[in-house]
């Protein structure tokens, strides 16, 4: 069947720790300072971010690509810190197979291991599932980045395997892809009860 899901131009999720925000060149000055002042966020980036002129052309890029309705990213809001913390997107997005990839995620040093990822794992990825009528999730990360395999084998991914030389990267060189994956029949029967229950053992 064909998913005739048409985006508007901006969502809001949300829960009692965070919302996202459709993410713009107006809120996004909300996450400048973390461009500045933590570099390091951006380690394992495939393009470059820190720096106000990089910030500004990946936010620029995002934004672009959310017109052409291949991407939608989000803003991150912190209810408990009280402040914006980060990004995250949709991006590859192929409504003709009710797929779509879900990544370019990043929070300030200050909001990482707080329990703010699950809950927005949880929003998008519930938003991606019965909202959007997904029939698949994909994840990606470079194979070295332990934090964020962590991160999305404890949501429930699933790994799927290595693209080996996959993409090359900002510092120079190639990187091998990890693959994961949450398909929709998985969501319903385990992952997003095993993600409810984390989060209220995270409240």
């Amino acid at each position: 069947m064909p998913n005739n899901f048409q985006f508007e131009n901006n969502y809001i999720l949300e829960n009692d720790r965070v919302i996202l925000k459709t993410l713009d060149g107006n809120n996004s000055t909300h996450l400048l300072k973390y461009a500045i002042t933590e570099p390091d966020i951006w380690k394992f980036s495939l393009v470059p971010v820190a720096g106000e002129e990089n910030f500004k052309k990946y936010i620029a890029a995002a934004d672009l690509l959310r017109q052409q309705k291949s991407a939608y990213p989000f803003i991150v809001y912190d209810k408990r810190f009280k402040e914006y913390a980060g990004s995250t997107r949709f991006y590859y997005i192929q409504l003709n197979y009710s797929t779509l990839q879900l990544g370019y995620t990043w929070y300030a040093s200050k909001f990482q291991g707080t329990g703010l990822n699950a809950n927005c794992k949880y929003l998008l990825l519930k938003f991606a599932f019965e909202d959007m009528e997904m029939e698949r999730v994909e994840f990606r990360a470079d194979k070295n980045n332990a934090r964020s395999i962590a991160a999305m084998k404890g949501i429930g991914c699933t790994i799927e395997g290595i693209l080996r030389n996959n993409v090359p990267i900002e510092a120079g060189g190639r990187r091998d892809s990890i693959i994961l994956s949450i398909l929709k029949n998985e969501w319903f029967d385990k992952v997003k009860e095993k993600l409810e229950k984390k989060l209220l053992q995270l409240k």
